[in-house]
Parts: structure tokens; C-alpha cells; sequence
């Protein structure tokens, strides 16, 4: 028998209860199984040192053939169309379109959201040669109206970490500091935000609207209808510019919105909808999940954390996470021990708790690397592994997969980073050559399908490969530095892995004492930075750290928690992080071939 699956497992178990005087009629099967085992743990187990070098420079021409055709064909507008080799603004002529024009405001968006990719690739001069490009080209002086949470991750995110690497005095990525350079990145995230906080003007409930015009504010005929994510996910990069600038107003804004937010909460069950009207507070989308409409919220509660040191930060994921495992959690008890089901987190009415659909989506293959930051490895691995199944049956994630039929329900792929992320930290936290097998198939499947004649495409369909001309700025932005990174394992990024932060746009950031709780009046003496950095760092049963973000000194949590940051988990050498016979269940149950 040749090739032998998951599923002739199950054939296999029925041969052992034959009489025995067929052994002999099983006994091939048997031992092709046997070989097929160990064949897999040795895939598995091992990546040599030559294929992980040879990933390094395949990622690493991914990006620039994606990045090098943006600045030739498109620049100075904000995408890349790989297929027709132009480029894309603002849909002027459809101002309805919001796929495009809540992204999309003629601010060379491409760019600004690569500035830190090109430093993760050690490419410092044409770093230094982007950013006087920006200085020089970009103007938030658009007639555009975009969406505020877009505008802020992607750009205002962008801009802040470029500033805070060129700036950072311990240069793990080398000497960035430009000639001329006189804060201009941190006054242009200024301006931006300036431009942005008028969508928190007339809301009654301190939740911002979900769009502004860049120059006229709040449209007069504005949608007042925003999503949990989208209005409580501003609190990172609205926070870094207020501390940076010394002024306070916009970080009490985005913390106002996530306290309105959880405010609004089930009072049975704890847990939020997906979508609100900012005046009447009312849900409008009773769905509550971990996917899109609701992710970045719990992320962006932990991280905030983490950068700003507010307790009540840390308080509100945590009883989040309680919640979330509570009642969208399904599955066995454990990840890896005990029969049942594979865990799964479903989508559940926010009244009742009871499982709303039958579907999750692409973005919530980010929580895995949530879970990793918070500690919950053992979690993570089995949240992520259900993502790698799917991966593997399509080489894609389809933007909604129904887990009761294990078939697309949306399927397009617009080369999301989530399952990358994912995959990248949870290496990073176990050191397990699984996860660069991973990161290898993900590679693989990008270049085989999604690369067009200019760069790489939205996969218009899982199912066919067929493509859309597309390549959204999060493809170079946060897709190709996680490959990067995941097989860079040398990187100055991963070798002071305890001093960065990735926004949910996978912006770097420094964690400095300057970014620490800290009196408005009173300036911030950065010598303190080793003594202010957080405390805690999570390492799992091997001591290696799991936290990506967390320094040797100072910030704990609190010893009342219900949850204990760092669970257990037991990875002997050559072992799979989730075990062989739960992971052959999993891949057989999706219909996926290992």
C-alpha cells in the first residue's frame, strides 16, 4: 500500500478486529501504516538547515517582486494591480465602493504600510529612500472619505513605527537615522489623526462614527452603524501618537470607545455583538465571535497592555478571554488529551450563548497568535492547527469555511497574514520545526497560485485559483514579513523578541519606558526603560519564552487571575505539537491530505 492517509487508519482499526486468522491479510496494512507514521514524524520533526536558508531567500524575492512592481508600475497610488501591472486609487466614480474606498484615499498607502517590512528585510537605504518619499509625495489632503479604522492601522500605524524605529537609540536594526530627519513621520500621523477624530464628534456614546472625509470631517449623510472591531481598535496607534506628542486627547477617545463598548456588554453572558449603532447604543448585529467585526477589539485590549501598562487594560481581556472560552469554545476538554471532537471556537448569539452559524472565518486564524501572547500555548496550538487544515485541503484560507459541510461558504483569499502570524509566533514560542513546515507549505501555495504577472493576486476562489487583480497593502505589509521572520530565526526581531510589539497591521514597535504609564505634566526619563519594561515573560514547559513582547522586568499579572498565563505544554524532541492521532482526526475530518 502506498501513500498510506489518515483515513485508511480508520480501515485499519476495523482490520485489528478480524479474526486472527486474517493477520496475515493485515499485517501489510499494518506495516505500511507503520512506515507512513514514521515518515511523517520525520517530515515533521525535522527542517533541514539548507531548505530553511533557501526559505529565507524565496520569502525575501516574494516581497520585492511584489514591492519592486508597486514602486515601478503603481507609485505613487495606494495599490498595486498585479494582473493588468497599474496602479489603484479611490473608486472617484462610485463613491458606494467601499471595499475600495474605505482603504483607499490617494495617500500611497502601499508604501506607508511596507516601511517596516523593508527593515525587517535589512534593507536600510531603500528604507531611508521610502520614508524621504513619503515625506516628499504624501498629503492627507484628500477629498476622500475613508474608513477610521483602516486609515489607522494601516496607516497611522505605519507612520509611528517608522518614526519609533528611526528614533529607537538601541538600533537592533541598524543605524536608521536619516540625514535631515526632523520627527516628519510623527507630525504626518499627527495631521492623520487630526483628521480622524472627528468621527467623535456627536456620538452620544463616545463611539466614533466608522468614516470621515479627510477634510470635511463626519459625512452630513453618514452611516451611524460601526463594528465592535472597527470602533475599539484604535487605542494602540491612538495611543503611541498621544504619548509621543505628549497630549492625552486622543488616547482618552479610543479608551473612552473600548470602554463604551464593554459597557454595552450581555449582562447574562458578558459577551459583545458584532455590530452597534454609535447614538442609540443598540445592537445591530447580535453575532459574537473571534473572527472579523470583533477580533482586533480583544487583541488590541492585551497589546494595549502590554505598550501602555493600564491595569484595567489587562482586566478587560482577561475576563473577555474567560468569556470567550466559556461559550464559543467547543470540542474536547483538552487540546491534546481526552477523545472528542477538535476544540473549535464557533460564532454564538451574544443573549443566549447558543452557536448562531455553522461558519468561522480567515480572520479569526489570528487568534492562535493571541493566545501565544497571552500564554495559552497549548490552546493556541490546537486553534491553529484546525487553520493548517483547511490551508492544506484548498492551499488558501477561504474567507468564510463551514465547518458542518467542511466546504467554503465565502471563498475568496485576499492573502490575509492572519494564519501566517500565527504560525510565525507559535514557532517562536515552541521552537518546533512543525510550524516552519508550515510556513513552507504557506510559501509554496502563495507562489504557485496567487503570484500574476506584476505580483501576487487575490484568489478570486479557494476552489478554482482563479484570480482577482488585487494585491492589498497587508500582503507586503504584515504576509511576507511573518515568512520572513518565521524562517529568519536569527533575526535582531526574534533575538530581542522581548522589546517589540506587532500592531494588528503587523507594524513593529518598540516597547520603551516612553510608551509606559506615565503623569501628562511630567516628562519620561528613558533610562528608567529597563526598570519601567514588563516584568513578566511566559515560558513554556521547556523554558523557552513564549511571549514575543514581554522584558525580564517589571509589569506582572495580577495573582488573582482565574487564568493561568502560561499553561502547560509538554513538547519532548521530535515530537508534533499536537499529537499525531488528534492531528490525523483533524485533517481526515476536514478531508485534507497531510
Amino acid at each position: 500500500m502506498i501513500g498510506v492517509t489518515g483515513k485508511s487508519c480508520a480501515f485499519v482499526c476495523r482490520c485489528l478486529i478480524l479474526p486472527m486468522i486474517l493477520l496475515p491479510l493485515v499485517q501489510p496494512c499494518l506495516t505500511s501504516l507503520m512506515s507512513w507514521s514514521e515518515d511523517f514524524q520525520l517530515k515533521y520533526s525535522h527542517f533541514p538547515e539548507s531548505l530553511r536558508l533557501e526559505m529565507v531567500n524565496e520569502t525575501k524575492k516574494m516581497f520585492y517582486f511584489g514591492y519592486d512592481n508597486y514602486m515601478n508600475l503603481a507609485f505613487p497610488l495606494d495599490e498595486l494591480n498585479p494582473i493588468l501591472c497599474n496602479g489603484r486609487g479611490p473608486d472617484y466614480d462610485n463613491p458606494s465602493n467601499i471595499n475600495i474606498n474605505d482603504v483607499l484615499g490617494n495617500y500611497s498607502l502601499t508604501l506607508i504600510d511596507s516601511l517596516d517590512t523593508l527593515l525587517i528585510m535589512g534593507n536600510i537605504s531603500e528604507f531611508k529612500k521610502a520614508v524621504k518619499l513619503v515625506i516628499e509625495n504624501v498629503s492627507f489632503e484628500q477629498d476622500s472619505t475613508i474608513q477610521v479604522f483602516e486609515a489607522s492601522i494601516r496607516l497611522l500605524g505605519g507612520l509611528l513605527s517608522a518614526h519609533l524605529l528611526i528614533i529607537d537609540k538601541y538600533k537592533y536594526l541598524g543605524d536608521l537615522q536619516l540625514d535631515d530627519y526632523d520627527n516628519e513621520l510623527l507630525d504626518m500621523a499627527h495631521d492623520l489623526a487630526a483628521r480622524l477624530l472627528p468621527a467623535f464628534d456627536n456620538t452620544k456614546t463616545g463611539i466614533p462614527h466608522p468614516r470621515v472625509h479627510l477634510i470635511n470631517g463626519v459625512p452630513l449623510e453618514g452611516i451611524t452603524e460601526t463594528c465592535t472591531a472597527g470602533a475599539g481598535t484604535l487605542l494602540v496607534e491612538f495611543g503611541i501618537l498621544s504619548r509621543l506628542i505628549k497630549d492625552p486627547v486622543y488616547e482618552n477617545y479610543a479608551r473612552r470607545a473600548v470602554k463604551s463598548l464593554w459597557d454595552l456588554k450581555n449582562k447574562d453572558t458578558g459577551l459583545l455583538g458584532n455590530t452597534l449603532d454609535i447614538q442609540t447604543g443598540k445592537w445591530t448585529g447580535q453575532l459574537s465571535g473571534i473572527g472579523a467585526g470583533m477580533d482586533s477589539y480583544y487583541e488590541y485590549l492585551l497589546k494595549s497592555f502590554i505598550l501602555f501598562n493600564e491595569p484595567e487594560d489587562l482586566e478587560t481581556f482577561q475576563h473577555s478571554y474567560e468569556t470567550i472560552k466559556a461559550y464559543l469554545r467547543k470540542g474536547r476538554l483538552k487540546c491534546n488529551d481526552g477523545d472528542g471532537e477538535h476544540p473549535i471556537y464557533v460564532n454564538v448569539d451574544m443573549k443566549s450563548g447558543v452557536t448562531s452559524t455553522t461558519w468561522i472565518d480567515a480572520l479569526q486564524a489570528s487568534f492562535a497568535g493571541l493566545q501565544v501572547l497571552y500564554g495559552d500555548v497549548e490552546e493556541a496550538i490546537c486553534s491553529h492547527a484546525l487553520y493548517y487544515a483547511v490551508w492544506k485541503k484548498w492551499d488558501a484560507i477561504p474567507e468564510r469555511f463551514n465547518w458542518q459541510r467542511k466546504e467554503p461558504d465565502v471563498s475568496f483569499y485576499p492573502l490575509r497574514p492572519e494564519f501566517a502570524e500565527s504560525t510565525y509566533l507559535l514557532y517562536q514560542a515552541t521552537k518546533n520545526p512543525f510550524y516552519l513546515r508550515v510556513g513552507q507549505s504557506i510559501l509554496e501555495s502563495l507562489n504557485l497560485y496567487a503570484r500574476a504577472p506584476c505580483g501576487y493576486a487575490t484568489l478570486h476562489s479557494v476552489i478554482d485559483k482563479s484570480q482577482e487583480d488585487r494585491m492589498e497593502s497587508f500582503f507586503l505589509s504584515e504576509t511576507c514579513k511573518y515568512l520572513y521572520l518565521l524562517f529568519d530565526i536569527h533575526h535582531p526581531i526574534n533575538v530581542n523578541a522581548e522589546r517589540y510589539l506587532f500592531t494588528t497591521e503587523g507594524h513593529v514597535i518598540p516597547i520603551t519606558a516612553s510608551l509606559r504609564s506615565f503623569d501628562w505634566d511630567d516628562e519620561e526619563d528613558d533610562s528608567l526603560t529597563r526598570r519601567l519594561l514588563p516584568s513578566f515573560r511566559p515560558r513554556n514547559s521547556h523554558g523557552r519564552h513564549v511571549s514575543r513582547s514581554f522584558d525580564s522586568e517589571a509589569v506582572t499579572v495580577p495573582k488573582n487571575s482565574t487564568h493561568s498565563v502560561c499553561s502547560s505544554v509538554s513538547l519532548e524532541h521530535g515530537s508534533l505539537p499536537l499529537k499525531q492521532r488528534y492531528l490525523v482526526q483533524l485533517f481526515d475530518t476536514i478531508g485534507a491530505e497531510l
